[in-house]
């Protein structure tokens, strides 16, 4: 328990109070050419806390419908070298009486790009969060990694 402690300690250090480009993948509503589940990407500006990355986006995008569908998603972190898979959610409006406080912190760290990005007063705009279930932190030319289980709050150190 107390190796999962540091982990999130460090994930908090790496992530937390600030804004970070993130890549995010959910699983498209429209099979591939073969009728197989096919992913979707993109970057979002995401805030870390408490083993959760929360962006301000809008209810009518994809990724929102995705995530509707089926709420597995990964993201990662190319710069250093983070990977995740979680569960996203649909926090709502964000101006929502239970998203005031979290929505003023998000205001907050994408002070400097917000409100030319979103419109408060449109009740589509909403927050997503993605609460994490396994992340790896993987240094190849290293030869080390750390497997990360937020569910079980445990971590496993290789090499």
């Amino acid at each position: 328990m107390e190796e999962f402690k540091t982990a999130m300690g460090h994930l908090q250090e790496k992530f937390g109070n600030k804004d970070n480009l993130i890549g995010i993948s959910t699983i498209a509503l429209e099979p591939s050419t073969d009728g197989q589940p096919q992913p979707d990407a993109r970057f979002v500006d995401a805030y870390y806390e408490d083993g959760a990355f929360y962006t301000v986006t809008y209810a009518t995008t994809k990724k929102i419908q995705q995530i509707t569908a089926n709420p597995h998603v990964a993201l990662c972190y190319v710069v250093d070298s983070f990977t995740a898979t979680g569960r996203g959610e649909n926090l709502g409006w964000v101006k929502a009486e239970k998203n005031l406080e979290l929505a003023a912190k998000l205001r907050e760290i994408f002070a400097e790009w917000y409100q030319d990005a979103n419109n408060d007063e449109d009740p589509n705009t909403c927050i997503l969060k993605v609460t994490l279930e396994q992340g790896l932190w993987n240094f190849p030319h290293e030869g080390r990694s750390t497997a990360i289980d937020f569910i079980a709050k445990t971590v496993i150190h290789k090499g």
